[in-house]
């Protein structure tokens, strides 16, 4: 055999090694529509139920969920119930796996986090797949609503059968009556609108016979274009009963604003 043949044959193999090294190993999940091309990269770390190192450096948020807060590094705070069920969730999936990220919206947070969807090189979609399992609730952004409405089913099947955190009282949905002790907190709540009213371009929906004191939803006048267009306007929500999600402030008792649609669901007339 020439040295000629030899060489060809040894660059043959070194090229077929790397084949099977990168082609099935590289091979990216393939993402939904609605959804940018982030590119690949190892997990490293898992910091939290909801948050990943990759090994080139990138920390990841994983958009549209929240999983309880684990709390790493405060001493003084201690982590949530189930935080720790959460990590070990997405320890068991992700754990030194190459993940495909996928953008819905915006796509670095003031942590200077990317905030990304990622699915694992089967498909898995690592957002759903907590959901699934009761390992975190669904938690969107005006400017980050790629997918909610897939998780908010898988939420939902989750919550029906009390998996995960679910099977605590901690993170049970909220009544009408039930917010005024969770005032600082985010929260689910499900309640029927009382009345609905417009004043000064803002929308009130009022759950109680005295708006003062009892739950109120406002949606502020920049966001009304935006739930109009889902057709969730005061006249059509006047009466039905809704599940609504996020942060119970005080003011003229328990009051949550909402920024975007994905945070109300009209569950009943």
């Amino acid at each position: 055999m020439s040295a000629a043949v030899r060489r060809r044959r040894v660059r043959l193999a070194a090229l077929a090694a790397i084949l099977v090294l990168t082609g099935p190993a590289a091979k990216a999940a393939d993402l939904p529509a609605a959804l940018a091309d982030g590119g690949t990269g190892r997990v490293a770390e898992v910091i939290d139920g909801d948050t990943v190192h990759l090994a080139d450096g990138r920390s990841i948020r994983l958009v549209g969920i929240q999983a309880p807060e684990l709390n790493p590094g405060q001493a003084d705070v201690p982590a949530q119930p189930h935080a720790r069920q959460a990590r070990r969730a997405l320890v068991d999936l992700a754990a030194g796996a190459r993940v495909h990220l996928g953008y819905g919206g915006r796509r670095r947070d003031r942590h200077g986090r990317y905030l990304a969807h990622l699915y694992l090189r089967d498909g898995t979609w690592l957002q759903g797949e907590l959901v699934r399992r009761g390992a975190a609730r669904v938690y969107s952004f005006a400017d980050n609503t790629a997918l909610v409405d897939r998780l908010l089913r898988l939420e939902q099947q989750a919550r029906r059968a009390d998996r995960g955190l679910w099977a605590l009282d901690r993170y049970r949905v909220r009544s009408r009556a039930g917010t005024h002790e969770a005032v600082g907190s985010w929260q689910i709540v499900e309640a029927r609108v009382r009345r609905a009213e417009v004043v000064d371009r803002r929308v009130y929906l009022n759950f109680g016979r005295d708006w003062r004191t009892d739950f109120t939803v406002t949606i502020p006048p920049e966001a009304r274009a935006a739930f109009d267009a889902a057709g969730l306007t005061a006249r059509r929500l006047e009466g039905r009963r809704i599940r609504v999600r996020g942060w119970i402030e005080s003011y003229n008792g328990p009051q949550i604003e909402v920024s975007h649609p994905e945070q109300i669901e009209v569950i009943g007339k």
